[in-house]
C-alpha cells in the first residue's frame, strides 16, 4: 500500500485486504470454491465466486471476515432478499446467524425485507444456480412524443420532446420532504406532466428519474416522502408514478409505456449519452454517497447501487454509520461526513451551531484561502477514492466514473481527483489505463437529467 491517508492512518482499503486474502488462498492446496448468489424479484440474481480455505483447516474465521464484507458489498450493490451459499457450511451458518432478525446485520435483514416485500433469508444449497441477469436495454433515443420527469428534493423538472426535439422544459420549486399528505406529491407530479403534455399531440411514453429505491416502477424507500406515514406510503406512494401514468392513459385512451429509475442510474445514463459510451458508474458525494450504474450496451441492471452502505474500509475501528450500525461504509468516506471526520482528526474546530453542510463549506473556504491542512483533507479523500474505485471495479465493469456532488465542487474536487488518479496509476495501472474519471459541470447535469429520463421507455 503506497498511499496512506494522513489523517486516517488506520485505513485498510477493501481491495488491498481482498487481494492479500486471495493471494494467500492461491498458495494453499487446502482450498475450495465458494459461491454466493443473491436473488431478488422475478428470479433475477447476482452470482459471486471466490476460492476460500476449506472449512475446518484453521482458517474459518479468516474466511468469514473477508466473505462477510463481500456479501455486505454485493448486497448493497445488486440487492436481494435471499442469500444462497454453496461451498462452505461454516460461512452459511455464520451468515444465517448475522443476517437475521436479531443478528449483527439485522438492519440489512429488515431493510431488504422491506424493499423486496419478502422476508430476508439465507439458504445453503448443494448445486450452483444459473445466472439470471436483468439487462434492460435502453433505447437511448427520443423518437415519438416523450415526457421526461425528474423528481428532486427541492424542485421537479419536466421535459417534452417530439422525435428528439425538446418542445418544453420546466423547473418547479416544491417541498416534498416536509409534506405529510401524499396527494401533494401526486398532484405535483401530475401537474408537471400535464403542462409538458400541452406541447405535444399525445403522450407515447413517460420516463421518470426519482430519488429513492425503485423496484418494478414502485417506490420502496425514498427521502422525498420522509413525512408520509407508513400506511399512506404503502397505499399511495409505492405506486405513485404508476397511478399518475394511469391518469394519462385514461385521458388518451391508450397504454403509455412507463419506466421509473433511480436518479443515480439516470445521472449515469445522462453521462453515458453525453460521452457516447456505456459502463458508466456515477458517484455523487453530498449529504451521503449516492450512485448509479449503466452497464454494457447502456442497459439498466436493476441493481440497488446503494454504495453508501457498502464497506470500503476493513479496519474494524473505522467510524460507524449511525443508521446501519456498520463500520467502514462508503457514507463516512465519500460525503460531507467524510470531510468532517478527517477535519476533526486534523484538529479543525467547528462552531457547535454549524450544520454538516456548513462544516463542509467551512473546510472548502479554508482551502480556497490556501490552508495546507484543508488541502491534505482532500488528498486523503482522493486516496480513499483511488483504492475504492479499484474495489468497485471488482464488482462493476467500468469504463467511466462520473464524480458529482458538492464535496467535489471547487478547488478541493480537483485535488481529490488528482490524488485518486495517482493512486490508480501507481497501485492499479491496469485499471488506470481503462477507467476514465470525469467531473461534469452542474449545468450539463441539470439540463440532461429529465431528457435522459425521457429516453428510458422503449416505444414500439
Amino acid at each position: 500500500m503506497k498511499y496512506i491517508p494522513k489523517y486516517d492512518p488506520g485505513f485498510k482499503p477493501a481491495i488491498i485486504e481482498l487481494n492479500n486474502y486471495m493471494e494467500k488462498v492461491k498458495n494453499t492446496k487446502e482450498k475450495s470454491l465458494l459461491t454466493i448468489c443473491l436473488e431478488r424479484t422475478k428470479g433475477y440474481n447476482y452470482i459471486y465466486q471466490i476460492d476460500i480455505f476449506k472449512d475446518g483447516t484453521g482458517h474459518d474465521e479468516e474466511n468469514y471476515e473477508v466473505i462477510e464484507r463481500i456479501v455486505k458489498t454485493i448486497l448493497w450493490i445488486a440487492g436481494g432478499y435471499i442469500i444462497y451459499v454453496n461451498g462452505s457450511h461454516y460461512i452459511y451458518q455464520r451468515l444465517h446467524e448475522d443476517y437475521s432478525d436479531k443478528g449483527r446485520r439485522s438492519f440489512d435483514f429488515h431493510f431488504m425485507s422491506r424493499v423486496y416485500e419478502n422476508t430476508f433469508r439465507v439458504e445453503e444449497i448443494d448445486k450452483v444456480m444459473e445466472l439470471k441477469e436483468q439487462n434492460e436495454k435502453l433505447q437511448n433515443g427520443l423518437n415519438g412524443n416523450r415526457i421526461g420527469f425528474d423528481a428532486g428534493g427541492s424542485d421537479r423538472k419536466v421535459s417534452a420532446s417530439i422525435d428528439g426535439k425538446v418542445m418544453f422544459s420546466d423547473e418547479t420549486v416544491w417541498f416534498p420532504k416536509i409534506n405529510t399528505n401524499p396527494d401533494y406529491h401526486f398532484e405535483g407530479i401530475k401537474d408537471s406532466i400535464e403542462r409538458a403534455s400541452m406541447y405535444m399531440p399525445t403522450i407515447d411514453s413517460i420516463g421518470v428519474s426519482t430519488a429513492g429505491i425503485v423496484v418494478d416502477n414502485k417506490i420502496m424507500v425514498a427521502s422525498l416522502f420522509l413525512k408520509v406515514n407508513e400506511e399512506d406510503f404503502n397505499k399511495k406512494v409505492k405506486t405513485i408514478y404508476i397511478d399518475v401514468a394511469k391518469e394519462f392513459e385514461k385521458k388518451y385512451n391508450k397504454k403509455i409505456p412507463l419506466v421509473v429509475a433511480n436518479d443515480g442510474d439516470v445521472t449515469a445514463l445522462a453521462g453515458a449519452i453525453e460521452l457516447k459510451t456505456d459502463k458508466v458508474l456515477g458517484i455523487a458525494m453530498g449529504t451521503s454517497e449516492a450512485a448509479g450504474y449503466i452497464g454494457e450496451g447502456s442497459a439498466l441492471k436493476g441493481w440497488l447501487n446503494e454504495l453508501a452502505f457498502a464497506p470500503v474500509d476493513f479496519n474494524k475501528d473505522a467510524m460507524v454509520d449511525e443508521w446501519s450500525g456498520d463500520y467502514g461504509c462508503g457514507v463516512k468516506y465519500f460525503s460531507q461526513d467524510g470531510i468532517i471526520k478527517l477535519a476533526e482528526a486534523a484538529g479543525i474546530k467547528f462552531d457547535e451551531e454549524f450544520s454538516p453542510a456548513r462544516k463542509l463549506k467551512y473546510v472548502q473556504d479554508l482551502y480556497e484561502q490556501g490552508d495546507p491542512i484543508a488541502e491534505e483533507l482532500y488528498k486523503d479523500v482522493g486516496t480513499y477514492l483511488g483504492y475504492t474505485i479499484a474495489y468497485y471495479a471488482h464488482f462493476y465493469d467500468i469504463k467511466h466514473v462520473l464524480l458529482l456532488g458538492r464535496v467535489v465542487s471547487g478547488k478541493g474536487g480537483n485535488t481529490l481527483l488528482a490524488r485518486c488518479r495517482h493512486v490508480l496509476r501507481d497501485e492499479f495501472p491496469n485499471l488506470a489505463s481503462r477507467i476514465v474519471l470525469d467531473m461534469p459541470d452542474e449545468k450539463s447535469r441539470r439540463v440532461g437529467q429529465s431528457i435522459a429520463a425521457a429516453s428510458l421507455p422503449i416505444i414500439k
